[in-house]
């Protein structure tokens, strides 16, 4: 799919790695939505930043995991833009739990984001996609996936999901829909990490460095351009997975 003159709409899309797809996005000439849950001036700022690319943009707050708030962003897209050909399910909640643990509350958090949000976003837009004659959803994963993470059970259960979510909606959507997912290593360091915590998350890919956010948005753009790609995991780790 070429980018230019589509209109995309990116969960979590305010702020860190969100905010660099959604510019490459807008870069690339793409009518761009940015989802948000609490980052309302982040959202504003990233809107900004998007139109100085000569497109058009909107921020919308919606909780993912609310199949309601969901719906009426979908509605709300459609009627700005005329319906939406790319999706981008990057919202995550990166909680930690015990197990066992006697509240739930965090569990249903994470879990409820990562596979109830990415199924109530694609599901609510899919439709627009299909009357548009096609689209394509991105699913950002990234190696818990397939690598268990110690006090990390719902986030990486909630990867695992999106990853078989993102073959499973592949199968039910072809050839109109094309699905894929990334599985992004270390390009973009945690918000008050120290020096020394990044250089061993650095020293645990095989080319002992970060990576940077242009590499996981190149990933996302291949990944949406790419017309023979359905179905298909892309991993931008620096050989972390390896290690």
């Amino acid at each position: 799919m070429q980018i230019n003159g589509k209109t995309a709409l990116i969960t979590g899309g305010a702020t860190r790695i969100g905010k660099a797809i959604t510019l490459m996005l807008a870069q690339a000439g793409a009518n761009v939505v940015v989802n948000y849950h609490a980052s309302a001036a982040s959202a504003s700022a990233t809107v900004q930043e998007a139109t100085r690319y000569g497109v058009s943009a909107m921020a919308w707050p919606c909780d993912v995991s609310d199949p309601a708030a969901v719906q009426a962003m979908a509605d709300a897209a459609i009627e700005r833009f005329g319906g939406v050909d790319i999706v981008v399910n990057n919202a995550s909640y990166f909680g930690q739990i015990a197990v066992p643990t006697a509240d739930l509350t965090m569990w249903q958090r994470v879990t409820r984001i990562s596979i109830d949000g990415t199924f109530y976003v694609s599901n609510a837009l899919i439709p627009s996609m299909q009357a548009r004659g096609g689209g394509v959803i991105v699913n950002l994963l990234d190696l818990s996936a397939w690598q268990p993470w110690p006090r990390y059970t719902a986030h990486a259960v909630g990867k695992a999901a999106m990853l078989a979510l993102t073959r499973q909606l592949a199968l039910e959507l072809a050839p109109t829909i094309r699905v894929n997912a990334l599985a992004a290593g270390p390009v973009l360091p945690p918000d008050h990490s120290s020096p020394e915590e990044e250089q061993r998350m650095a020293s645990r890919t095989l080319l002992k460095r970060w990576g940077v956010p242009d590499d996981a948005t190149n990933a996302v753009r291949y990944l949406i351009e790419a017309e023979f790609a359905t179905g298909s995991v892309l991993v931008v780790d620096g050989g972390e997975q390896l290690m």
